[in-house]
C-alpha cells in the first residue's frame, strides 16, 4: 500500500517496505527492549469514540496497524484493551507470519499481557488460539485448564512491580528485544512516568468527536515535567496523518 512521505523526503513510499526498514530489534539494549507506543486519535484528541478505537481507522490504519506487528518481538497490551478490542492472534495472516520467518524473526509475536488487578477477559480469541504464545504478568496467577493457546502466567507484586520490571524481564528471561504497545491510555502514561518508550507512532484520523468521555492516547498522573518527542517522518493518505516520533 502507498503513502505520502510528507517528511523528511517526500514522495510516495510503499509502507510495508518503510517498516521492514525500522528493524527495531537491532535497538536493543542489555537492559530492555526497544519499546515502541502505537495509538490512534481524532484531530480533536480522542482515542475511542463510542469506546473503541477501531471506529477511527481506515485500511492506511489498519496497514500501518499490522505492518509494525510484523517488525516486533512482542505485542504488549493492558486488559482493557484486550477487553474492549476483543483481541485475537497477533498475525492472522499466513504470509504475515511467512516474511518475518524470512526476515529472521519468530513466525508471530510473543502476546505480552500485564495486569496489576489480576483481571483477565477470559472469553477473548487470543486463549482459545492454539498458536498464539502469551505471557501474563499478574498478581493472580489461575493456570487456566479452558485456554487453548499457549499461556505462561507470572506472578508479580502488585503493589510494587511495574510495567518497567516487566520490560526488563522480558528482555533478560526470554530474549525479547522489541515491544510494541498498543495501549490503552493509562499504561501507555504509566510507560510514559517510567521512561521506558523509545518511539510512538501516532495516526491522526480526519475525524472530530466532538467531546464526550473518550480517553486521550494518555492517562494518569501528569509527568513532573514535559517530555520532549522528536519527529522522525509524517506520512498521508486518504487525509490521515501518520507521525513517528522519537522519545527521551
Amino acid at each position: 500500500m502507498e503513502f505520502r512521505q510528507l517528511w523528511p523526503n517526500p514522495g510516495t513510499v510503499e509502507i510495508e517496505r518503510l517498516l521492514y526498514g525500522l528493524a527495531p530489534s537491532e535497538r536493543a539494549t542489555t537492559d530492555r527492549p526497544h519499546t515502541a507506543v502505537n495509538f490512534i486519535a481524532t484531530v480533536d484528541g480522542h482515542a475511542t469514540y463510542s469506546g473503541r478505537s477501531g471506529a477511527l481507522g481506515d485500511e492506511g490504519d489498519k496497514a500501518m496497524f499490522h505492518g509494525l506487528r510484523e517488525q516486533f518481538d512482542a505485542v504488549l497490551a493492558g486488559t482493557g484493551t484486550l477487553r474492549t478490542e476483543r483481541y485475537g492472534r497477533i498475525l492472522a495472516k499466513p504470509e504475515r507470519r511467512q516474511r518475518r520467518v524470512e526476515h529472521g524473526l519468530t513466525a508471530e509475536p510473543l502476546a505480552c499481557i500485564f495486569t496489576r488487578s489480576g483481571e483477565l477477559p477470559d472469553d477473548i480469541p487470543l486463549f482459545d488460539e492454539p498458536e498464539a504464545r502469551v505471557v501474563i504478568f499478574t498478581s493472580r496467577p489461575r493456570r487456566r485448564e479452558a485456554w487453548r493457546a499457549q499461556v505462561e502466567e507470572v506472578e508479580i507484586d502488585g503493589g510494587s512491580f511495574t510495567v518497567g520490571d516487566a520490560l526488563r524481564q522480558l528482555r533478560a528471561e526470554y530474549g525479547i528485544r522489541s515491544v510494541l504497545c498498543e495501549g490503552g491510555p493509562s499504561l501507555f502514561g504509566a510507560m510514559l512516568q517510567q521512561q521506558v518508550v523509545d518511539e510512538l507512532f501516532l495516526t491522526v484520523a480526519p475525524w472530530l468527536a466532538g467531546g464526550g468521555e473518550g480517553p486521550s492516547v494518555t492517562m494518569g498522573a501528569q509527568l513532573p515535567e514535559l517530555a520532549s518527542a522528536r519527529l522522525l517522518w509524517l506520512l498521508e493518505r486518504a487525509n490521515s496523518l501518520f507521525l513517528r516520533y522519537g522519545l527521551g
